[in-house]
Formats: C-alpha cells, structure tokens, sequence
C-alpha cells in the first residue's frame, strides 16, 4: 500500500483529497504547511507528495526543492495558480505533474496511480549496439576508424571509394554482391557506369597482390563478387 502526504492549507481540499486516495486503497498523511511537510518526508519517507503552492509560511516550491534533496518520492502539485509560468516552474524543479484548482478527486486520484507506476518502472537505459571499429577476416583488417586498410599488418594504401567497396565485402564475407548493389551502396546517388565497380575491384586486387596477398576479391561469373575465398581459407586455417 503507498503512502501518499497530502500538503495542502485548506482543511476542505485535504479533507477531500484523502477521502478519495483512502478509498483508492492508499495510505494517506496530511500536513497543512511546508516545514511540518518536510518533517513528515524526512520521518515517514512517504511514496508520493500531493503538494499545493500557495502554502502558509515556505511555499509549495521550497517545499519541492527541499524535499527532492532527501527523497526521490514522485510530487504533484495541486495549485489555483493556472499560469504557464507556475506550471513550468513547478516541473522545472522537481514536481512530476500539476493538477489546477478545481480539480476532479477522481482525476486527481487516476493521476497519483499513473505517476506511482512510472516511478515504479525500472529505468533502464537501451545498450547502445556497439560498433566494430575494426573489420578482421583471415590477414585483412581494416580499421574504420583510420580508415586504414592492413594485410599481415602491412599497410595497404587505399582511395576511400576502394576503403567504402572493400568495407562492403567484408563486412558479409560470405554475400555475392551484384555490381548494381555494390553501385547502390558505394556510390549511393551518384551517375556510375557498371564497369565503375569493376575498375575499383582490380585496383584493390593489385594493392593487396603488391602486399603479399594472393586473391582477395573473388568473382562469381554472371552473379558478382564476394570475399569467400578469404572465408574458405580461414576456415582451412582452423580445422
């Protein structure tokens, strides 16, 4: 069962307040100004504030400030001030929702659940999907963030066009990719002839034959060109 403290100046509005939260099925505590509020959050450590503004004394916003420094306990103001400055200032500080006067009790009452239910949530964070920062295959690596192409850590000199076909490849060893979509993902939006990719591929090929590299680049007549040699050799070299 929560506990929810009701902090309101007004005997009528506690009073209605707490007849509705009771009924809801809460525990209710009532202060009726913000100093004997603030003993009550630091003693009781309630679940949830009701909170008025226009209290007696330190104001409902002193009252947010202080008590979002000894508890995480989620705060609702209740408040006759319906200006868009006092509603923004009171979320800006700490309040998690703001309720103008006159209020529905049943509304009221709806609000302090869903606000209970979102502080109940665990928060956690989405893992970010971690990006490789170094594509490996047999002795090929590339480094993406060099953009530094290696074969038996020799370093391979590449034009950033033959870099971007060459990180394709790699990064689905085992895909024959057609001309037309390595012309679609290496040069997106770009006017190329086919034998575009075609030029690249032998200029690659004869960097890496200049590094000690046999054939990287395979070709598949009629389909297009993977790197499954690369793949097949790796697999010789385990087995």
């Amino acid at each position: 069962m929560a506990t929810i403290l009701v902090i309101d100046d007004d005997p009528h509005i506690s009073e209605v307040v707490e007849f509705s939260l009771k009924a809801a099925g809460y525990s209710v505590l009532t202060a009726f100004d913000g100093e004997t509020a603030l003993e009550i959050v630091k003693n009781s450590q309630p679940d949830l504030l009701v909170l008025d503004i226009n209290l007696p004394g330190k104001d409902g916003l002193w009252l947010c400030r202080a008590a979002r420094e000894i508890s995480e306990a989620p705060i609702i103001f209740l408040s006759a001030r319906d200006e868009e400055v006092d509603r923004v200032m009171g979320l800006t500080i700490g309040g998690d929702d703001y309720v103008t006067k006159p209020f529905s009790p049943r509304e009221l009452t709806a609000r302090v659940g869903a606000v209970l239910r979102r502080s109940k949530t665990p928060k956690v964070a989405p893992s970010p999907e971690k990006t490789p920062t170094v594509l490996t295959l047999s002795h090929l690596r590339l480094d993406l963030e060099s953009l530094e192409a290696f074969w038996d850590e020799h370093l391979v000199e590449l034009t950033a066009t033959e870099f971007r076909l060459l990180k394709t490849l790699l990064a689905r060893p085992r895909k024959v990719f057609t001309r037309e979509e390595l012309l679609e993902l290496v040069f997106p939006g770009v006017a190329v002839g086919d034998r575009t990719v075609d030029s690249h591929i032998l200029h690659i090929r004869k960097k890496f034959h200049q590094a000690g590299a046999a054939e990287i680049i395979q070709t598949q007549h009629g389909a297009g060109y993977s790197l499954a040699q690369l793949v097949k050799r790796e697999k010789a070299k385990v087995t």
